[in-house]
């Protein structure tokens, strides 16, 4: 295999957003207005449903991007954003913004664009475009430095769709995971909703019901269901590898949690957590960011370390914080005005909630431990994934194991 040495300004051309104009972002609408934010730190598109904003005033058509776009992060939005790209996934439906680079005019005798794609995303490359950026408080990059960047790819452009078809491979992979995990989850909110908020259990038609209570359940405070354990410890005393899921690393309306950083990244105290806590976001607009850990590790003074009293009510507990009823009851007792608008924990902890009886919880349980399982196992797979992913991806842009890889994921 045959490499050389080109400028990308040899090979494509960047586009400039549209100053698309603040009084029309909605909460709501047809289109995206995508920022740096909906990149990932190592690449790639994601959405943001607590914070994309839709965009109601005229749109130039030139700036509405098409599926299989791909795009570059431009300013430094987030620490390590800054030329970050990403692939459109769904055209008709976001918006090219000034901040974000459309990469046209690609030669197609010089460069596959999927391949482009990841090694926009390599560290060689995102140093250079680091390197040349330009502003204190925010940093920004524009087209004609990221021309001056220079890259070292096969000459055959199928050698370059070879590398790229075995990345998106193990892309392909982890999206097929996270769709199931996304169903999963659906099931069981689904399951929890039918049994706890309808009153349609196993055997409903033959219990009365009084003032919304079932015959045989109780209505219990939340604290004599579970527990806020708030355990301080430094980072620098933990193993560096320890996992910190702060609220960046919570998604929003999923409880599995399986995405952290490292205690290395880390210098202040924060909350300590062990395998099978459940963590609540504590601020307004993270109340839906609920989850149950993957692993031990420490947490933001922004999450609440909830451990529910015992196993039995466990799963009860788990999907009663993330229900809309609870995220609901949280935000009415924010104190307006506060610049940042925490939920009163210890009002909540005094709230009362029904404890179903211990047959019902005992078929409930049985239901989602099966799920929790699986949904443990699906989201350790995509973090060996994405690890031997970032492991694969610069020896694969310099050309080692090729041929390895390619025998094994077929």
């Amino acid at each position: 295999m045959s490499w050389h040495e080109i400028a990308l300004g040899d090979a494509i051309h960047v586009k400039h957003g549209f100053a698309f104009k603040s009084q029309y972002f909605s909460d709501s609408g047809e289109f995206i207005v995508l920022t740096p934010g909906n990149f990932n730190e190592e690449g790639g598109f994601r959405l943001r449903p607590d914070k994309d904003r839709f965009y109601t005033g005229d749109i130039p058509e030139d700036y509405v991007l098409d599926e299989g776009d791909l795009i570059v992060a431009m300013t430094e939005q987030g620490p390590g954003l800054l030329g970050s790209s990403a692939l459109i996934p769904e055209g008709g439906k976001y918006l090219h913004n000034q901040r974000l680079g459309l990469i046209q005019e690609i030669d197609n005798e010089a460069l596959d664009k999927c391949f482009l794609y990841y090694l926009l995303n390599t560290r060689p490359v995102r140093g250079q475009i680091s390197g040349s950026a330009t502003g204190t408080k925010v940093r920004h990059t524009a087209p004609e430095r990221i021309y001056r960047v220079k890259v070292t790819v096969p000459t055959d452009v199928d050698q370059q769709r070879r590398i790229a078809s075995i990345l998106s491979a193990y892309d392909d992979l982890i999206e097929n995971n996270l769709r199931r995990i996304q169903l999963l989850e659906q099931a069981a909110r689904l399951l929890y909703k039918e049994w706890f908020v309808r009153l349609r259990f196993p055997g409903y038609e033959r219990v009365k019901v009084k003032d919304g209570v079932p015959e045989g359940w109780e209505r219990k405070r939340l604290s004599e269901l579970c527990t806020d354990i708030r355990e301080s410890i430094d980072p620098k005393t933990l193993p560096p590898e320890t996992a910190y899921i702060g609220l960046e690393h919570i998604p929003r309306r999923s409880i599995t949690l399986s995405d952290w950083g490292t205690a290395a990244e880390i210098d202040s105290s924060k909350f300590k957590f062990t395998e099978g806590d459940i963590l609540f976001g504590k601020i307004r607009p993270y109340f839906h960011k609920v989850g149950f850990t993957l692993v031990g590790g420490i947490t933001s003074s922004d999450a609440i370390v909830i451990r529910p009293t015992d196993g039995l009510v466990y799963h009860y507990v788990l999907f009663l914080l993330s229900s809309d009823e609870f995220v609901a009851l949280a935000s009415k007792t924010v104190r307006e005005g506060s610049k940042m608008p925490r939920a009163d924990w210890k009002f909540l902890l005094n709230s009362e909630f029904n404890r179903p009886s211990k047959a019902v919880l005992a078929l409930f349980n049985d239901s989602m431990k099966s799920i929790r399982t699986q949904l443990k196992s699906l989201a350790l797979h995509n973090q060996q994934l994405i690890r031997a992913r970032g492991l694969l991806l610069p020896r694969l842009i310099n050309g080692k194991a090729v041929m390895r890889e390619e025998q094994k994921i077929s």
